[in-house]
């Protein structure tokens, strides 16, 4: 007796048929059986999907899209096309832990600056210019490319973009 569930049973199939060649296909579909599952067959994809679309509990696991951030400018002030943000955890003027998302633009840096907190950074695609100190020196600045991390310590002055 297997125990094996239902769904386990299922998904092995889903596995077995995504990985089967044309050859293997044509095959199953010459026979009786494969005739017979051919409807099955069909709607499989639309059944994953499905049950994959009610499979998350929001009250235990978020998920964002990246086609649902909604980017906006990172201060009022800031030109258009310069730096823009999303909040995706928590919030940057609230204790606790928060992630926002930065999207430099490119030729844009912003001046000396702190924070009341230490920042934890990654870069995710692209080239993050950053230095240290309140002398403004863009020349001085040292590139961290996709992969990078910079760590910016508290009430210490920074500049980047």
């Amino acid at each position: 007796m297997s125990l094996a569930s239902p769904t386990t049973k299922f998904e092995d199939f889903a596995r077995v048929l995504t990985s089967a060649t044309d050859g293997d296909l044509r095959d199953l579909a010459a026979t009786r059986r494969g005739l017979i599952l051919a409807p099955f067959l069909a709607a499989l994809p639309v059944a994953l999907l499905a049950a994959s679309a009610h499979a998350i509990d929001p009250a235990q696991t978020q998920v964002i899209l990246p086609d649902q951030y909604q980017w906006r400018p990172a201060l009022p002030s800031a030109p258009a096309q310069s730096v823009e943000t999303v909040p995706v955890f928590g919030a940057t003027d609230k204790a606790g832990p928060y992630v926002v998302l930065v999207k430099w633009h490119p030729g844009y840096m912003s001046a000396p600056h702190t924070y009341v907190t230490d920042r934890l950074c990654f870069v995710i695609s692209g080239t993050w210019w950053v230095n240290s100190g309140e002398n403004f020196e863009p020349e001085a600045t040292v590139p961290v490319p996709a992969g990078g991390f910079v760590r910016r310590v508290a009430h210490t002055p920074h500049y980047d973009g």
